[in-house]
């Protein structure tokens, strides 16, 4: 008996993508599922380039679209990140058809912004987790990713989401403190918020923090988990706090609660955050 593919389709919406990193991604999809189980649907216009963007605002907009309302496909992977989802979050969800509606789709950092529209117009299952790139690169990251994709797999969670029933959200921070305001946005009340963030300097993060945390909207929350904050930038003279110790500080003053620390971040150990209840 012939086993159907998973098909996953993977898609750009940030900043343009090398070539060499592409066919590393499909490279590595080779060398794991040989017998093709696994496929990776590439977009054809995965490798556009318009200044700094992978193709231009229509470009990255259609090709989502294409892949999220495939009806041959079965999750949307996004290859990278970078900037750029924010030009074309808000335009692509009234596109979205049925199919759409029953696809998986992953990603962090930048594409943050289509997981949080698509999680506000309640589209699809979307998850904070490793990217196509990550994967490549690394074999128990992209499983942990694919694996999610394909079964929901629970080994690939972020550990404190076993012990704790409410639903949540996981975002880098400067995406989810730029999108709140906006017509993305969606409502995270009642929600555990993990954050991540790199190459930022640790004022630049505390600035963030009091930004984000005096938002009446994120005042709702159930509260917040720190990830890893990693790359940072040097401060002179040193800010003197911790990315742990920033978050705590802003909790207290905002009255959110601080519930510790979380399993995310830029790096090859970010594990799988499910938006919403599980």
């Amino acid at each position: 008996m012939t086993t159907k593919a998973f098909r996953i389709g993977v898609v750009n919406a940030s900043s343009r993508l090398d070539p060499v990193r592409g066919q590393a991604i499909a490279d590595w999809a080779a060398r794991l599922w040989p017998a093709g189980e696994v496929e990776l649907v590439m977009h054809p216009s995965l490798y556009e380039v318009h200044g700094h963007f992978g193709g231009d605002d229509a470009t990255r907009a259609a090709a989502f679209v294409d892949w999220a309302n495939d009806p041959d496909l079965d999750a949307v992977w996004f290859a990278r990140g970078g900037y750029g989802a924010c030009r074309i979050a808000e335009a692509v969800i009234p596109q979205l058809n049925e199919h759409a509606r029953a696809k998986r789709y992953m990603g962090y950092s930048d594409a943050g912004t289509l997981l949080a529209a698509l999680y506000k117009a309640g589209i699809g299952q979307v998850a904070h987790g490793p990217m196509a790139a990550d994967g490549s690169r690394n074999d128990e990251t992209g499983l942990r990713a694919v694996n999610w994709l394909r079964t929901g797999d629970a080994s690939s969670l972020e550990g404190n989401l076993a012990s704790d029933p409410r639903p949540a959200v996981a975002f880098n921070l400067t995406i989810l403190n730029e999108l709140v305001g906006t017509a993305v946005e969606p409502d995270l009340s009642g929600h555990v918020i993990m954050l991540e963030e790199v190459s930022e300097a640790l004022y630049r993060v505390d600035r963030m923090m009091f930004h984000l945390t005096g938002q009446a909207s994120i005042r709702k929350c159930a509260g917040i988990r720190m990830g890893r904050v990693s790359d940072v930038t040097e401060n002179d003279p040193d800010f003197g706090m911790t990315a742990v110790e920033i978050a705590r500080y802003w909790c207290e003053r905002s009255g959110i609660a601080y519930l510790g620390e979380a399993d995310i971040g830029h790096d090859r150990n970010n594990k799988v955050v499910p938006f919403g209840a599980r």
